[in-house]
């Protein structure tokens, strides 16, 4: 199948990092595939590093500016399937397909997160023939597929375990903690902004008596000046450190004795498992994402309140034993291994495409 990925937003995050790690797997399995993304970004650079095609895309133009340009790209290369992870991008997919006369559009929806079709979105699903790829099966039940043509594909997350075994620790100078620190290192973006108040309100009651306790917050927005006003304004802002959105953040997991989550959606996910894959045991806010990728008390612990006093209970609990800590991270280890593997998820995107590339749905919609 010749297939390409069409991502137009600058910024990396979980949805860009799921769709270049498709890409690559599709491409090892003799698929033609190509990533259209900004020059120079993060996605840019990590896809040709691992020697996946990138084209260049001006992510400023309009959406008929940006479909004009797509057309050509699709009919010179005779692209068979288009994989999105937006709206926008699906508006301009569809609208390129429509002018190009050629191929399907298949639109990923980030791990456990509702989509509800805007005027644009409603517009493409006329324009071309379109697909929704989720990534779990009990997605599929609360989704409306009314207007999709192509029927709804399940592409798990998941990550390849051995691929972590080299990651070596950030140093504790990075993550501006002691060396003697107990360090948890919370994944953090946009979304978590409420959630994390929880863990900042949950140490300023563990503190007086766990004073090497410290949190590492990374992800994109942590380096945000209003994270750092909140937990001063609680009394731990020498607790915390706000690490940014690093190249590797992989690495500041790898320094900490657990991990905690306040991120939402595929960065939630991707945390989850790279949490995991590293042996580090996970504190997360119970819910439909978490409940899927954890196992509650085996791999870390779901966290069923949010109120301080038994937040604080429960992760001094959880924090006591080294031993029930090393036996969660090797018990998460083996659970990506067996269910949230990188096959499983190349497995789910080459369904995916190949249900897709029925020429018979390729007729045009108005």
């Amino acid at each position: 199948m010749r297939v390409l990925f069409y991502v137009s937003d600058p910024r990396w995050s979980g949805g860009s990092r799921a769709l270049l790690a498709a890409a690559r797997g599709l491409a090892s399995r003799d698929h033609v595939v190509s990533v259209a993304c900004c020059a120079d970004s993060r996605l840019d650079i990590e896809a040709r590093a691992v020697g996946v095609e990138t084209i260049a895309v001006n992510a400023p133009a309009s959406t008929t500016g940006s479909a004009w340009d797509l057309r050509r790209v699709i009919k010179e290369r005779f692209i068979e399937v288009v994989i999105v992870g937006s709206e926008r991008d699906q508006l301009v997919v569809s609208s390129a397909r429509l002018f190009a006369d050629r191929g399907a559009v298949l639109r990923r929806v980030p791990s456990f997160q509702s989509i509800e079709l805007m005027r644009g979105g409603r517009l493409a699903l006329r324009l071309a023939a379109s697909g929704l790829i989720v990534s779990a099966e009990q997605e599929l039940r609360s989704l409306d597929t009314a207007g999709w043509s192509v029927p709804p594909s399940v592409a798990p997350i998941g990550v390849d375990a051995a691929s972590f075994d080299d990651v070596e620790p950030a140093h504790r100078s990075e993550l501006r903690v002691p060396s003697d620190a107990t360090v948890i290192a919370c994944s953090y973006d946009e979304s978590g902004r409420y959630r994390i108040a929880t863990i900042f309100r949950a140490l300023a009651l563990l503190a007086p008596r766990h004073a090497n306790l410290r949190v590492a917050v990374f992800g994109p927005g942590s380096h945000d000046e209003a994270l750092r006003l909140h937990a001063s304004a609680l009394g731990v802002g020498t607790l915390v450190s706000f690490i940014g959105d690093t190249g590797d953040n992989r690495r500041i997991i790898r320094a900490a004795q657990a991990g905690w989550i306040v991120s939402s959606g595929d960065n939630a996910a991707f945390a989850c498992l790279d949490m995991m894959a590293l042996r580090v045991p996970v504190l997360a806010e119970k819910d439909a994402l978490t409940q899927h990728y954890l196992a509650d008390n085996i791999t870390g612990k779901l966290l069923p309140s949010t109120e301080p006093a038994a937040t604080a209970s429960t992760v001094a609990a959880f924090l006591a034993s080294r031993e029930k800590l090393a036996a969660m991270g090797n018990a998460g280890r083996t659970r990506v291994q067996r269910d949230f593997n990188l096959a499983a998820m190349v497995d789910g995107y080459e369904r995916a495409v190949r249900a897709a590339g029925d020429r018979t749905q390729w007729t045009k919609r108005k």
